[in-house]
Formats: C-alpha cells, structure tokens, sequence
C-alpha cells in the first residue's frame, strides 16, 4: 500500500473520499491496523484510560507519549502517524516545542494539540519549525473538567459559530488538520465545507473527511459507558484484523458512521 502523507488526506478531501483513523499504542496492533487499510493512526493520550486505567487523560505524561510513539512507528508501515501532545504541553511556547520535538524524534509525522483559538501563536511556530499540526475542537477531553464532564459542544448557535471561527483561525496559522470531537453532525459538515484543510470527526457526524475511533472500542472492550459515537467491529468478525478491516471499510463507504452515531 503506498505511504499515506499530508498530501493524501489533502487529496481525499479534493475528492471527496474519506479516509480511515484508528488509534494505536503499540507495533503489533499499529502493524494489524495498517495492514487492514488504516490511513491515519493516532499515539492518543486517551491511552491513560485504555491501557493505564485512569478516568481521564490528564495523567498521561510526555515520556508515555513517547515511549508508545516509539513503539507505534515501528509497526506502522504505510499509515500517517499522529500523536498527541499531553497535558499542559502548550503551557508556554519553550515547552510546545520541545514536546513537539520529542514526538517528532520518535516517529511522529503529524502532532495534535487541544485548544482554541488561543492556540495559533503555538501553531505557527510548530509550523515554522516543520511541524505539521492537528488542532483538536470541540469537546477537548484534557479540558474535561472545565467543561464539566464529557458533553457534546456547538450544540448552540453562539457555541457552534465560535467553534468554525476557531476552526479558520487555527487553519490560518498554519494547522495541517482539523479534528472535531462530540458535536452536532451539522456542525460537523459545517466545519467541513468551511476550510480548505482535512477534518477529521469523531463524533461529529458522516460529513467529514475523515472517522476516527479509539481502537478499544473498536474491537469493544471498552470499560464503562459506551459513548454513542462508538460501534463494535467485533461483534461479526472472526478476528481483530477482520475488526480493523470492516471499520475501514465502513468508513471508506460511508455507512459508518450511521444515523445512530450522531448527534
């Protein structure tokens, strides 16, 4: 399969075809999703509740980024690997770079951040610098208390208005890829056809131009309350591969996400 890059997503949203995502942490199942036609896996800090059982990501620490960044690349063969930056990466400028440079030492091809608008001073330094940018809207989980839990955004006219204002502003400065999580679906195809760049949802609805889903629930083993986005690729296959296989090509199809994931 030939190695997915920036360009390729940009490619896909000029065609209108849309592109798969999927979280990995580890060689063995990042190799298992890029066999399976995975385009995008993403080193996410949701690793603090799958694989370190806290009940958020706020615990996840630059050196456990790096280490499953590590681990990721090296299994990861045609996919384009992103990677989460933690916790009060972006407290100050020094240490958004230096943790971008850490990630991209590793392996990271593509680096995530949470925010707002706020957060296009950072992005155009990353950008200066060479590294490409995934801004992540929305319902921003490392914010989960300040939002008061994990609750869909945009669901208002005001809310839903400042979140593609943000979308543009952070585009403008440089970033390579939206990611917009647990909104109304037609904000999501709002956002979409509002900028030139990739969106990427999960949670926001069929529209956009790429899915992502965390691979635990993916394959359903998923502790707690299943959120409403999510679907077991499980339940019919023979196998993880088959798992990986069915969601990319639900995806690829456009029958994922259905009516039933949305908001």
């Amino acid at each position: 399969m030939k190695t997915v890059t920036l360009s390729t997503l940009q490619a896909y949203k000029q065609a209108g075809e849309t592109f798969s995502c999927l979280t990995a942490y580890d060689a063995s199942f990042a190799h298992a999703a890029s066999q399976a036609g995975i385009d995008v896996l993403l080193v996410g800090d949701s690793l603090g509740m799958v694989l370190q059982g806290h009940n958020s990501t706020l615990p996840v620490t630059i050196e456990d980024i790096v280490y499953h960044t590590r681990c990721a690349a090296r299994g990861k063969g045609h996919s384009l690997l992103m990677v989460d930056l933690p916790f009060m990466s972006n407290a100050t400028t020094e240490r958004l770079l230096e943790d971008a440079g850490a990630v991209m030492r590793a392996g990271a091809e593509l680096v995530k951040l949470e925010g707002e608008a706020w957060m296009a001073d950072g992005i155009r330094e990353l950008t200066r610098r060479g590294v490409p940018v995934c801004a992540h809207l929305g319902l921003t989980p490392q914010t989960v208390h300040q939002l008061g839990g994990y609750k869909v955004q945009g669901r208002d006219a005001a809310q839903a208005e400042r979140i593609i204002n943000d979308a543009k502003v952070l585009v403008e400065a440089g970033a390579s890829v939206i990611l917009l999580e647990c909104v109304p679906a037609s904000l999501g195809k709002a956002v979409t056809a509002a900028l030139d760049v990739p969106v990427i949802g999960i949670g926001a609805g069929p529209d956009t131009d790429g899915q992502i889903l965390v691979m635990h629930d993916v394959l359903g083993v998923t502790h707690g309350r299943t959120p409403r986005f999510v679907k077991n690729f499980m339940v019919e296959a023979d196998s993880i591969q088959t798992a990986f296989q069915r969601y990319h090509e639900a995806v690829k199809t456009r029958t994922f996400p259905a009516q039933e994931h949305c908001f």
